[in-house]
């Protein structure tokens, strides 16, 4: 069983108070002191930090945590929005992002067998579609097919990797709504997660948080106020 950082500074102020009374005379007062200005400033800083997460009858502004329940909802929302999420963040993410993308693969797999039957029927309707008809016709274009799809993926490839089509993808992501609607989706996702909790589980998330640290505000409450207790003993 682990004793609490509070648990055990209280049973150390209050053992200064108990041995103080076995003492001899001229070390009582200082003893007394010591274990009673701990046990005060321990004590004080212990009801200080449980004050922030209960309510506690007839001392105002206590429940803090519970008692701002909204506004500290409201809080991490713009927090999160407005630190991990603005709107230059989400450019930057989406420009780095989209450098990482290589169109390379689905080009390749693309069937582009209609651009050659589109430029054959333009071909074969045009005048000299006659003409051809004379060597073989639609049987000559056929023949084509294979190195025109070939030389038409390569120079496609070479288009998407360029760093003219980069850049222009780059402005129209600075320019569309794209980054707004993303923002919009966000913004939504975040405060409909904050809305399902409530002040029990917000003040549960904080008191894990920061309970260790806490625990520390306890420690050197007792240990200053011995310190001051044991000064004023000689003074007083």
């Amino acid at each position: 069983m682990q004793i609490s950082k509070s648990l055990m500074t209280n049973i150390v102020a209050i053992l200064f108070i108990a041995i103080s009374f076995i003492m001899p005379p001229f070390l009582y007062k200082h003893t007394l002191n010591t274990g009673l200005y701990a046990l005060s400033g321990a004590l004080t800083n212990w009801l200080a930090i449980y004050m922030l997460f209960e309510r506690v009858p007839f001392l105002y502004g206590s429940g803090v945590i519970e008692e701002n329940f909204e506004a500290f909802k409201s809080s991490i929302r713009k927090m999160v929005m407005e630190q991990f999420f603005s709107q230059q963040n989400i450019q930057n993410f989406l420009m780095n992002e989209e450098m990482k993308i290589d169109l390379s693969p689905i080009v390749e797999r693309a069937d582009v067998s209609p651009a050659f039957e589109a430029i054959k029927s333009t071909v074969m309707e045009s005048k000299i579609g006659g003409m051809l008809s004379m060597f073989g016709g639609e049987s000559l274009m056929d023949s084509y097919k294979e190195p025109f799809e070939v030389k038409l993926k390569a120079a496609l490839i070479s288009f998407v990797r360029s760093q003219t089509f980069h850049e222009n993808i780059q402005e129209h992501l600075q320019q569309s709504s794209l980054q707004d609607d993303l923002i919009c989706s966000i913004d939504n996702i975040v405060t409909k997660r904050l809305d399902e909790l409530t002040p029990q589980m917000i003040k549960e998330l904080v008191r894990t948080l920061i309970d260790e640290h806490l625990g520390w505000l306890v420690v050197w409450g007792g240990v200053f106020g011995g310190l001051i207790g044991f000064a004023a003993s000689w003074i007083v």
